[in-house]
């Protein structure tokens, strides 16, 4: 039986830790460990919409959650393939993902990247537009997870208008430099557009 251990790890890191410990498993039983009482619901919940079961002890400031996964749970969750969208268009319209606190709205666009990039199913273009260009400027936080969305396949498009009134060029580090036509299309074609 292997043993996840989560503690001191941010969300969603713990359901994403947990995601791909039971990808690699068939069958059998994992011990996820996590430090909160907010990441021991999360796990909980996305293992038993897997089709898995959860036990879970409290220990402290620990608690240990027992997922049992047996034979063909876990699979074929997304539905036949045919009807998966065929074209995924992420809009990001905000350098902040939320509205409220600019601390709290930079950590959670952090994060909502990182996870995209965790992602079995990619988008296919993910836009930038207003201040979301300084996404991908130089000295971005987020720098590295939209390369490693950009290595996996996913075109980023950077919309002109806003990096001339951000004065970001020569400073965009992923990306193409795009126009609100192109921008349009994109999303007009996509079979979902998906905006945080």
């Amino acid at each position: 039986m292997s043993v996840i251990d989560c503690r001191g790890l941010d969300c969603p890191q713990p359901v994403v830790a947990t995601k791909q410990a039971l990808d690699q498993l068939k069958e059998g039983e994992v011990i996820v460990i996590v430090d909160n009482a907010s990441s021991c619901n999360n796990v909980d919940r996305f293992v038993r919409s897997q089709g898995c079961s959860a036990e879970i002890k409290e220990s402290g400031q620990n608690f240990y959650i027992h997922v049992r996964k047996t034979g063909g749970q876990g699979e074929g969750k997304t539905g036949p393939s045919e009807e998966k969208p065929k074209k995924i268009v992420v809009y990001i319209n905000s350098h902040l993902l939320g509205e409220g606190d600019e601390a709290l709205g930079s950590f959670l666009m952090k994060a909502f990247l990182k996870t995209l990039l965790d992602f079995e199913t990619q988008p296919n273009r993910l836009i930038l537009v207003n201040s979301g260009v300084l996404l991908a400027a130089a000295d971005s936080k987020v720098l590295e997870s939209l390369q490693g969305l950009s290595e996996k396949g996913v075109e980023i498009v950077c919309c002109g208008t806003c990096i001339d009134f951000y004065k970001l060029k020569g400073r965009m580090k992923v990306g193409v430099i795009s126009n609100m036509y192109d921008i349009l299309q994109s999303m007009l074609e996509a079979d979902r557009v998906i905006k945080p």
